[in-house]
């Protein structure tokens, strides 16, 4: 079975000026497809890689179908991270946040600092790592699947595509309004229970 462009989980003009129609069709409709067209073309060039999940090929392989396998990862969770509707952090999830890093603004700056420092193209990440949360980042297509030990809760899309179309260079103010308006703290929550890897992952 070849891998597929999931659909996103809301209409393409739900965030108003948060987030364009024209970012999603670029972002998702041609960036995120993208790497779905070529990891299946690799795929099929290989028998021994058929069959595989995503995740199974992001935990064996390298170099260019890693690229390819880890952005398909990374893009499917990062969507279903987002919400045209401004959510707050509540019950367990906000109880672990006040713990970890003080206040709910104080994980928002972290993960705005940690998106804003990370240089060049990668993902800011909320991760639950031996059972305490934790702000870390990733280059390129690399993604918490990769790591063991790190549970992803949230991430955030710091390549240049990501928001060029709607804040040109000005990746703090893309980074800062996603974070205070636009995360699917829900979502955040439900991924506490270990299994997010899974919530982005296509069968082989």
């Amino acid at each position: 079975m070849a891998f597929t462009l999931p659909d996103l989980p809301y209409a393409k003009d739900a965030f108003g000026e948060i987030l364009s129609a024209e970012t999603f069709d670029y972002h998702h409709g041609k960036h995120h497809n993208a790497y779905v067209v070529k990891a299946n073309e690799l795929v099929a060039a290989d028998a021994s890689l058929q069959g595989k999940s995503l995740v199974e090929l992001i935990k064996s392989s390298k170099g260019g179908l890693f690229n390819q396998v880890g952005q398909i990862w990374n893009h499917s969770f990062y969507w279903l991270c987002l919400s045209p509707e401004k959510k707050a952090p509540s019950g367990k999830l906000l109880d672990m946040i006040n713990d970890s890093f003080g206040s709910v603004d104080a994980l928002v700056d972290k993960l705005k600092a940690e998106a804003v420092g990370h240089f060049a193209s990668g993902w800011a990440a909320l991760v639950l790592k031996d059972g305490k949360l934790e702000v870390t980042s990733y280059h390129d297509a690399d993604t918490p699947v990769a790591h063991e030990g790190h549970a992803p809760l949230l991430i955030l899309d710091v390549w240049e595509h990501a928001y060029y179309i709607d804040y040109r260079n000005l990746r703090p103010a893309y980074a800062e309004k996603l974070l205070k308006e636009a995360i699917d703290w829900d979502f955040v929550a439900l991924n506490l229970d270990g299994e997010g890897v899974s919530r982005a992952d296509q069968p082989g």
